[in-house]
């Protein structure tokens, strides 16, 4: 794949959308990837979704997500086991190779990371084989570390990288979220390793806006609103051997009031502009 035949719309970019308007939507615009989210599949159902999909051309870059895998208490070990297993296999259903892991934050009282980090390093050890036998690939997304106390432990891409490299490559991989990512000085160094290793499962892109409105979670910004260099981190991951589709994932309270065809046709040209630059043309997609 090359140019804007490699762009991906994540569903919550247009959360505004039914997953049918999601479907049409994109199939009117000539995208050709999408990545989902487990509530809004599960709420029209797994397998009828994994249709609708199909049935417009259109191929699952992702499902989001699984993970949270910190808690040291049996029983809520082994609930958030079964339902990483039940999300591998939603995932196969849906014909993605690649399951979202978002890995979970410091339980209540806790204040060793190191300890957290090692329970997500046991549970990718029982769910990576059952998610292989699917022919899903499990990847940890590190995430922004204001995010460290109650959703990811795992706050940069070497953190992600000396997890799952315990693993073999084609089992655990990496996702690479530039709206995560941006901040650190160490990245480049790191997507090369990843790279090296076969790492990079996912490649999303955001931008950082500040001030930052209430409730960071839904402050993405659109792809050229903010300070991060969309374009450096779209050409290292393809230097670092990364050839898969590019979602724009973009939480984002004001895009969602927005009319859903006119969100994508603006994502479209600002990943054109900020993200491709002189390497894509509009006749690729």
């Amino acid at each position: 794949m090359s140019g804007l035949a490699r762009f991906s719309l994540n569903q919550q970019t247009v959360r505004q959308w039914s997953l049918p308007e999601l479907a049409a939507g994109c199939a009117a615009a000539g995208v050709r990837h999408v990545g989902l989210w487990r509530g809004p599949v599960q709420e029209y159902g797994v397998a009828a979704a994994g249709r609708l999909m199909r049935a417009h051309g259109l191929g699952v870059s992702s499902l989001c997500r699984g993970g949270f895998l910190t808690s040291p208490e049996p029983a809520a070990r082994a609930a958030a086991l079964a339902d990483n297993r039940a999300a591998v296999e939603e995932a196969a259903e849906l014909g993605t190779a690649v399951l979202v892991l978002v890995a979970g934050g410091l339980p209540p009282g806790s204040r060793d990371l190191a300890a957290a980090r090692e329970r997500i390093a046991e549970a990718l050890a029982e769910l990576a084989p059952y998610a292989a036998g699917h022919g899903v690939r499990l990847a940890v997304e590190p995430l922004h570390p204001m995010y460290a106390s109650d959703r990811c432990v795992v706050s940069t891409l070497r953190q992600a990288l000396d997890l799952v490299e315990r693993f073999p490559a084609d089992r655990v991989g990496v996702v690479v979220d530039s709206y995560h990512l941006w901040w650190d000085d160490t990245v480049a160094g790191q997507l090369a390793r990843a790279g090296e290793g076969g790492r990079i499962a996912a490649l999303q892109l955001a931008d950082w806006v500040t001030p930052l409105p209430e409730g960071v979670l839904l402050g993405r910004g659109q792809l050229g609103d903010g300070c991060v260099d969309l374009r450096w981190f779209f050409e290292q991951a393809g230097a670092a051997g990364y050839a898969g589709p590019v979602e724009a994932e973009i939480f984002s309270e004001r895009l969602w009031t927005r009319d859903g065809a006119e969100v994508l046709a603006e994502t479209l040209e600002r990943y054109l502009r900020y993200v491709l630059g002189s390497h894509g043309v509009a006749t690729d997609l």
